[in-house]
């Protein structure tokens, strides 16, 4: 006998031990069926479960455990990232705290120190995962750091250095003076900051009191400065483009050159340009051929090394002693220091308040510095080529196709790569260097050597490069290496390429573009067929979750208190394509009681003596009522199948929810109780056997995305053995005979009751008084099926008699139609119609009222522009509310005009 209530607590811990038991997740290589291939996007191993997470997860194992029922061979490959500068992060501030550091220890003993902690407290997001309910085929686990997939990563390396598609450079880079390392695009976080715009004077060499006014949110860089920068047609400074400016402080000369990148507009309309500290600065320098010496070191901190020699004291511009001074300086120290010397000798001009986004580490949290730095980088221009042409004709297909622009305007601007990091925990850049600095790039130290050797005509002295490699870098090859590449293992020939990547926006070009650039070229084929981009997770507001706001989701917390059942459901009904998901904990709450709906209509079928019939064939069903559900349930699993191919899983979910709340709960299983306690024994057991039946059609359709519940109602009725559901097969859809004129027959009495529902809701008739309904100019047909289902209508709209209006219509009746026939119901002497049209008209006015005030907010054109885009999304949803709630109360009241 079945609980009372379902207790996701108690069961899913035991249900997913069970499957991991049995073998349920894994792929079978062996098999003749067709293969079905996921590769997880792999979470951090210092990372939990967040609600992106949740997202993305519960979406990949929705495809997985679907397909899995449909009979292919599912392999969804599970696995973590060994997150170079996070894992170092959370290591060094253990060291920290025990008094030491992984300077002191050095390289060797932290390494060793960063596996003791993997080993020990890391990967933790796996257990959290299988809370999750993630079918992921656990023996296959890898780890980007794995013996193999370190190997994968060396091979790629030589290869492509080897074929000159990577190389050292000097550019800049996104530096994190916290790690002292270069970072990702992607791990960096603009935050707009109120700051200041300072005005500096430049004096015009060979022009005594002339100077031209430079504006920049960065003084403390201009010790740096190699020109000044004026657009080519801006007349103010025509006469000065070719001649050069005196740089205050340092007294060094620099020109003034015409460049688009000055902007008339802005500020003075002349920008100083430091080549070392600002990216669009960099590219100015190298058209103009400019210097680039670099005048903040690895802490950003002021460093004098690359300028000592032009400082000078000339005609009172300069003073060297000062400036000398600030070596050393963090630069927000100098900035200070700098500006009030400016002041004092009079090159400041004014100061402006400022808001602009300044880049911080996401992980530091320190100020971002754009440093020019020697680095490892990637041609990624070469290899993006083949990744344009792959989706230019379809190979790769992404859905919402919208995504596609994004890739491509990525793609078609690509710059070079930067991938190496100047950290310890990391794949090690396999290159090593002689005595005279040439480098040797080699798969290990025995081949660095032997090409030293070649090269020098005598054994050296090498030491290897100290860099690790970006961490993208490795995950670029995940879909391949995890398959045991460079081998050409039997599970690469069969597993790749991938069915579906599924994944968020923000990392199309960090990772799916990637993937998609190493997998074309050491495999000469496509990573994955399809990519399918979801949105964010917002709150239900639309606004983006995050700690400060208070408005994040804690999706542990959620399936502690409703189930993971519940929550995945939710993920699933709110992802629709091209938008983002707006998340709350109402909807999760809401969605537990869908799962408890289920639970109950399991337990009244029990109760009723509903059971699994073997042998049960849906073509053979006589009754009218059971042929509709039949179909219905037909009609379900196609469309639920439908849904999931179009990656439409928000129509998957709303598919199996309308089914399941309206069709089996409230209008079939209302519809067979007078049948379960009726005389007839044929009709009682052939419903029993349909409503066994449509359950089982049920639980196989909502498996995919409720694999808890689901899965304990199945072997607790007795349909198959516990854990067996997630490998029973998807259900066919049979249409049984005589559907259609089943359909028609039970949709009419749906609509029957339904609109007399309405009716007796809008008039506020109290569900204690019964009122007759009489039928005006109604078919034979209709009088006869009204008379058929005489008892479900009077039972389930509270409805006394239903026959057929003789003689005039009364006085005080609302109307409404089903098909030909008026539907009259005499409501005086039940209600006070006059109250009941003042009440009406009152609430007609409240919402006319409320309607006005949306419709003035959202004509406000400064309104449009100055508030946030789900602020707009908001008002423009309760206007629609709103109108839909004034044409119900506009139809009551024409009802009882």
């Amino acid at each position: 006998m079945l609980n009372k209530s379902f207790s996701p607590g108690e069961i899913e811990p035991t249900l997913y031990a069970l499957w991991e038991r049995n073998g349920a997740f894994a792929a079978d290589p062996g098999s003749d069926a067709q293969p079905y291939t996921i590769m997880i996007p792999p979470p951090n191993v210092t990372g939990t479960l967040h609600v992106g997470h949740a997202l993305t997860m519960t979406l990949q194992d929705t495809l997985i455990r679907w397909r899995r029922m449909q009979g292919r061979d599912t392999l969804w490959q599970p696995g973590t990232d060994h997150a170079g500068i996070a894992t170092q992060m959370v290591v060094e501030r253990t060291l920290q705290k025990e008094g030491t550091s992984r300077q002191a220890m050095g390289r060797e003993a932290f390494e060793q120190r960063v596996w003791q902690w993997k080993a020990e407290s890391g990967g933790g997001i796996t257990t959290q995962l299988r809370r999750l309910g993630a079918s992921l085929d656990w023996p296959r686990e890898r780890f980007t750091m794995d013996d193999g997939l370190s190997q994968a990563v060396r091979e790629v390396f030589v290869t492509l250095y080897r074929q000159g598609l990577i190389y050292r450079d000097r550019r800049l880079v996104n530096w994190d003076p916290a790690f002292r390392s270069a970072i990702s695009d992607l791990e960096v976080e603009n935050r707009e900051i109120q700051g200041s715009l300072w005005y500096i004077r430049y004096p015009v060499e060979g022009e005594p009191g002339r100077t031209i006014t430079v504006a920049t949110t960065r003084p403390e860089t201009m010790l740096g400065d190699m020109a000044v920068a004026v657009h080519p047609e801006d007349e103010r400074y025509a006469d000065l483009i070719g001649r050069s400016v005196v740089l205050p402080l340092t007294g060094r000369r620099i020109p003034v050159v015409a460049d688009t990148h000055s902007d008339p507009e802005k500020g003075s309309g002349a920008v100083k340009i430091t080549p070392a500290h600002d990216f669009n600065d960099f590219e100015v320098g190298r058209r103009h051929k400019l210097a680039m010496p670099s005048v903040l070191d690895a802490d950003a901190r002021i460093t004098l090394a690359e300028i000592e020699g032009d400082l000078r004291a000339e005609d009172g511009l300069a003073d060297p002693q000062f400036v000398r001074g600030l070596d050393g300086l963090p630069r927000d120290q100098a900035r200070k220091t700098m500006v009030e010397e400016l002041e004092r000798l009079g090159w400041l001009e004014k100061i402006e308040p400022h808001r602009n986004q300044v880049p911080h580490a996401e992980r530091s949290g320190a100020v971002v510095e754009p440093r020019l730095t020697t680095q490892w980088y990637c041609d990624a221009a070469t290899l993006a080529g083949p990744a344009i042409a792959a989706v230019e004709t379809g190979r790769v297909q992404f859905v919402p196709q919208q995504w596609e622009n994004t890739f491509f305007a990525w793609m078609r601007e690509i710059q070079p790569w930067c991938i190496s990091r100047q950290l310890w925990w990391g794949h090690r850049i396999p290159a090593w260097y002689g005595p005279d600095g040439h480098v040797f790039v080699a798969r290990d130290e025995a081949d660095a050597q032997a090409q030293a050797h070649a090269h020098y005509g005598h054994d050296a002295a090498l030491s290897r490069d100290e860099d690790v490699l970006d961490t993208w870098f490795s995950s670029a090859l995940w879909p391949f290496s995890t398959l045991g590449w460079p081998e050409r293992t039997p599970d690469l020939a069969r597993y790749y390429p991938t069915d579906v990547l599924v994944t968020g926006f923000d990392i199309i070009f960090f990772w799916v573009a990637r993937m998609m650039m190493m997998g074309l070229h050491f495999m000469d084929d496509v990573p994955f067929r399809t990519v399918f981009i979801h949105g964010l997770v917002r709150d239900e507001r639309g606004q983006k979750m995050s700690k400060s706001k208070g408005n994040g989701i804690d999706p542990l917390e959620m399936i502690d208190q409703y189930g993971a059942d519940a929550m995945r459901f939710t993920v699933c009904a709110l992802t629709g394509l091209g938008r983002d998901v707006k998340l709350g904990q109402k909807r999760i709450e809401e969605h537990r009681s869908f799962v408890t709906k289920i639970w109950n209509a399991a337990r009244f079928c029990e109760m009723n003596g509903v059971k699994p019939v073997d042998g049960f064939r849906p073509q053979d069903a006589t009754s009218a009522l059971g042929r509709w559900i039949l179909d219905e349930a037909a009609r379900a699993s196609v469309e639920a199948n439908a849904a999931l191919e179009a990656f439409r899983f928000d129509e998957y979910a709303a598919t199996c929810y309308r089914f399941v709340w309206n069709c089996f709960c409230d209008w079939f299983l209302e519809f067979a109780k007078p049948v379960f306690n009726g005389e007839d024994a044929a009709q009682a057991a052939e419903i029993r056997a349909v409503a066994a039946h449509v359950l089982g059609v049920i639980l196989r359709i909502l498996q995919p995305v409720m694999p808890f519940v689901t899965d304990d109602l199945w072997a607790q009725f007795g349909f198959g053995a516990p854990g067996s559901l997630m490998t029973t097969a998807w259900p066919e859809a049979v249409r049984p005979d005589g559907a259609e004129e089943a359909a028609a027959e039970l949709d009419w009495v749906v609509r029957f009751i339904s609109a007399i529902r309405t009716v007796r809701a809008e008039m506020n008739v109290p569900p204690s008084r019964l009122a007759p309904v009489l039928l005006r100019d109604a078919a034979p047909a209709t009088v006869e099926r009204a008379g058929r289902w005489a008892e479900a209508i009077g039972r389930m709209a509270r409805v006394s008699e239903v026959t057929v209006l003789a003689g005039e219509m009364p006085q005080g009746a609302a109307q409404l139609v089903v098909d030909e026939a008026t539907l009259v119901i005499p409501l005086a002497g039940i209600i006070d119609l006059s109250q009941e049209r003042q009440r009406l008209e009152k609430e007609r006015r409240k919402i006319d009222d409320e309607i006005a005030k949306v419709e003035r907010k959202l004509g406000n054109a400064d309104f449009i522009a100055r508030a946030k885009p789900e602020v707009v999304e908001e008002n423009r949803d309760r206007l629609a509310q709103q109108q839909g709630e004034r044409a119900r109360l506009d139809a009551a009241l024409a009802r009882i005009a």
